[in-house]
């Protein structure tokens, strides 16, 4: 039988995080359920502040802003920065570095089209811009 720390360390899916951040920023008025994705990747108290603010849009807009930065994140990128157990691979990944600059230079604009749209404060925007710009080095 599977232990709770075996479930844990289980590899996680770019696929049911990006499913389960959407259905937080859509479900999450009728239903706490915003931050299910952050309990999924393994960050609990990213999860206990979403649902704490369930009745507030924050957690929809983060969540949202989850759903995207996920989807344009690298798979290699999301196994690594999710797995709790460390990549199999000794090595780290070998990244086309043009390919790599790319993503995150999309993410920028995307990140900047939300800021625009009024969907996050310069404040979230700055703080996701400097994470997205300390991936490049």
């Amino acid at each position: 039988m599977a232990t709770l720390s075996d479930l844990v360390n289980l590899p996680k899916s770019r696929k049911v995080a990006i499913s389960i951040a959407l259905l937080g920023t859509i479900l999450s008025l009728p239903f706490p359920i915003a931050g299910l994705h952050k309990f999924y990747l393994g960050q609990p108290l990213w999860g206990v502040i979403y649902l704490l603010l369930w009745q507030t849009p924050i957690p929809r807009i983060a969540c949202a802003i989850d759903a995207v930065l996920y989807f344009i994140q690298d798979s290699d990128q999301f196994a690594q920065q999710f797995s709790l157990t460390g990549l199999t691979n000794t090595n780290p990944p070998t990244l086309n570095t043009t390919t790599h600059v790319e993503s995150i230079a999309q993410a920028m604009r995307e990140l900047d089209q939300l800021r625009l749209d009024g969907l996050i404060s310069e404040y979230e925007f700055e703080q996701k811009r400097r994470h997205l710009l300390d991936k490049i080095t």
